[in-house]
């Protein structure tokens, strides 16, 4: 379960390991964000995040068990889609906003907001302990995410690396998320099943 919970937050946070770097890399060159500020950002981002997933995967009750499963494809398609923007040419980098905890926290927040299909999916087919413990994963691998970060500083070839690594890596992992929670929920086979395939 602990496993389960690393690979999603390391599927879903690769980018954001990269913005955090970088918002690191200013912190030291402008005295500006300071890094509590990036690390109070990290955690208030990302347990907004966290908050709303949860909220999405109980409004998701109503539906079926036997069609949750479907949410996998929301994944996968952006896995699909993140695979054939990383065939063609790459995007600028953005200007992040360096100035206290508030901007940072939308930096997260704006840059998770991919995320939150990934999550409520989980949420919603994971049981109620599992849940518990992912969030706490979650949580401790914000502090975790936030040292490589740091460190990262003052390795700036990381940087650069990490952010070639991500056009492929991140839409694949979401791929595998999207069809590890399609396989799980049994939804292919239901699918199957109403189509007559035996």
């Amino acid at each position: 379960m602990v496993l389960a919970a690393v690979v999603m937050w390391a599927a879903t946070n690769i980018d954001n390991l990269v913005v955090s770097t970088a918002l690191f890399l200013r912190s030291a060159r402008l005295g500006s964000p300071r890094p509590w500020q990036i690390l109070a950002g990290q955690y208030l981002g990302s347990t907004c995040l966290i908050a709303v997933s949860l909220l999405a995967a109980v409004g998701l009750m109503i539906v079926p068990e036997s069609w949750v499963g479907l949410l996998g494809l929301l994944p996968l398609a952006l896995g699909i889609y993140g695979l054939v923007g990383a065939v063609r040419a790459g995007k600028g980098e953005r200007d992040l906003p360096t100035m206290g905890v508030l901007p940072v926290t939308s930096i997260v927040v704006a840059n998770g907001a991919d995320n939150l299909n990934v999550y409520s999916a989980a949420f919603r087919v994971f049981p109620a302990a599992q849940n518990v413990l992912t969030i706490v994963v979650f949580l401790a691998l914000v502090g975790v995410w936030c040292l490589v970060a740091w460190f990262a500083t003052t390795r700036k070839r990381v940087l650069s690396v990490l952010d070639h690594v991500r056009r492929w890596l991140v839409p694949a992992l979401y791929m595998v998320i999207g069809t590890t929670i399609l396989v799980r929920t049994g939804v292919l086979a239901h699918i199957a099943w109403l189509s007559g395939i035996r």
